[in-house]
């Protein structure tokens, strides 16, 4: 009996989830973390009016989403000064970047990223049969200069990079990233800037482009800030001919109802945006002084996470990582070297950071001990 057949690139591609999930470790362990810290959700959560949006839209979920999320591209356009023809909604930017690399990416076609970076990119552009050239990190930051470098020696038709960065949480200011595009991207390339977090940046961070520019597209999320990742709603921001290119491959039906509605409320209420940002940068500032109790130094950070730096290599962390993990405390690290010397704390709550300080001490000790 002939059974299903892979296509060829489906069956040279192994089985792997980018990122193992905090629900899965929790079914592993047999018990819930007790502070979820390790995926860069907003445990200030969303802002009560998307809550109320979610919830009388639920009621009427039988319906299908609008599938232009025409209310919510409108919205966004007013909110970045553009038109409506500058904005792609999607599940996500993992969704957009799925969709990017589909319509940019033939099989062979080269494609740069920094060693380290977000591995979902990785995994869209191996599953359309890119070919991955990496460059490294240089002091904790993603380097443009070496990434449009690469970009024109390998021809690459897309490269990516995050401004601020996941994961370290550094950042370049915007001007001097302008001025790369500008100066070195090369032509026929095209820059995927992943600005997830830029909510959280200092002022100054997000370049300016003109939105017409056919060489960049941006990609933001509900995600981080809004407090919204279980809701999968992204946005990217592009020229209109690229925009328009998404209606070829996209579903058009992805964008869940309730998801439209919660993220247009959460877009509106720019008060608890503000106050989300100003709990961020406090619960920064927390990590940081419990990392330092113990001698640790932290990275400045522009996100709703800080990376602290244990003073080992990757062995030291991952035994760090397990034992906070056997307390109950979920955070990652990053997945090469030197990267991997540091661990990555999401902000939380009060309560959240409480049991990060009552087990760091004791899981570090451990973790030193070998």
């Amino acid at each position: 009996m002939t059974g299903y057949r892979l296509t060829p690139l489906a069956e040279s591609l192994p089985s792997t989830v980018p990122f193992v999930g905090p629900e899965t470790q929790e079914r592993q362990n047999g018990r819930p973390f007790r502070a979820r810290l390790g995926a860069n959700e907003s445990l200030f959560g969303p802002s009560p009016r998307a809550v109320v949006a979610l919830e009388q839209a639920s009621r009427e979920i039988w319906k299908y989403g609008d599938s232009i999320s025409h209310d919510l591209r409108e919205a966004l356009a007013r909110a970045h000064r553009v038109a409506p023809d500058h904005i792609m909604v999607g599940e996500g930017i993992d969704g957009i970047l799925g969709y990017l690399v589909r319509l940019i990416v033939a099989p062979g076609d080269a494609v740069v990223t920094s060693d380290g970076a977000y591995p979902t990119f990785n995994y869209h552009v191996a599953g359309f049969g890119g070919v991955l050239h990496k460059v490294a990190y240089v002091d904790d930051h993603e380097d443009p200069a070496a990434l449009f470098a690469k970009a024109a020696e390998v021809g690459a038709k897309l490269v990516y990079m995050s401004n601020p960065d996941n994961p370290m949480g550094t950042w370049h200011d915007g001007a001097a990233l302008a001025h790369a595009i500008d100066a070195h991207l090369p032509e026929g390339c095209l820059l995927v800037l992943d600005e997830a977090y830029i909510e959280f940046a200092p002022d100054g961070t997000a370049p300016e482009i003109d939105p017409n520019d056919p060489r960049v597209i941006r990609t933001r999320t509900f995600s981080k800030i809004h407090g919204m990742a279980g809701a999968r709603v992204g946005y990217a921001i592009g020229a209109p001919g690229l925009i328009a290119a998404f209606d070829r491959v996209r579903n058009h039906f992805g964008m869940n109802r309730a998801a439209q509605a919660g993220a247009l409320a959460a877009l509106l209420d720019t008060a608890y945006t503000a106050q989300t940002r100003a709990a961020a940068e406090r619960a920064r500032d927390r990590i940081a002084e419990i990392a330092a109790a113990h001698g640790l130094t932290s990275l400045p950070s522009a996100t709703n996470f800080v990376a602290v730096d244990l003073g080992g290599d990757g062995a030291l962390a991952q035994r760090f990582l397990t034992e906070m993990n056997a307390r109950g405390v979920f955070i990652r690290m990053p997945g090469v070297a030197p990267l991997d010397r540091c661990v990555r704390i999401s902000c939380g709550r009060d309560e959240d950071l409480d049991i990060l300080e009552e087990e760091f001490g004791p899981a570090l000790e451990i973790a030193r001990q070998g």
